[in-house]
């Protein structure tokens, strides 16, 4: 049974944030699904991974390819998830399901504290997962680490 991990991103953009939370997963062995809802965008988040840091790579793959069930990191619109990914990391407010977070071993939902729309579709997230009897774990970056704000148990 999985839990969501709510991402508030108050001090670093998304590009800056999402390298470490991926090889965090990594390293726990697990693959992810990294999903957006606008391709365009994935593609622009492609971008960012392929010009990371000079200190590591980070293996990804955009969905689509004849080597998706290779990826350890695969970025998509959709809900499938043919790299057999244990995690699910929502970005730009795509969707995270009762039913993924119980099936999953995590998924994270990032979302940027500066923007309103964004703000208030975590907020839709939270209570309804939660509704749901989801386990989750609210997350803030504003003391410049993450720190655990609020966790609701599974119920």
């Amino acid at each position: 049974m999985g839990a969501a991990y709510f991402y508030h991103l108050t001090r670093q953009p998304l590009e800056q944030a999402l390298p470490r939370l991926l090889e965090l997963s990594l390293a726990r062995g697990w693959r992810v699904a990294l999903r957006g809802r606008q391709d365009r965008r994935m593609d622009w988040l492609d971008q960012k991974l392929w010009l990371g840091d000079d200190q590591g790579f980070l293996p990804h793959g955009l969905a689509g390819g004849p080597h998706d069930a290779l990826q350890p990191v695969l970025l998509t619109t959709t809900p499938d998830r043919p790299n057999a990914a244990a995690c699910v990391m929502s970005v730009d407010g795509a969707e995270i399901t009762p039913d993924e977070v119980r099936s999953l071993e995590r998924c994270c939902i990032l979302f940027d504290g500066g923007d309103a729309t964004a703000l208030e579709r975590a907020r839709a997230q939270w209570r309804d997962l939660t509704a749901a009897g989801c386990a989750a774990q609210y997350w803030s970056d504003e003391s410049g680490s993450w720190q655990k704000k609020s966790e609701r148990p599974q119920s």
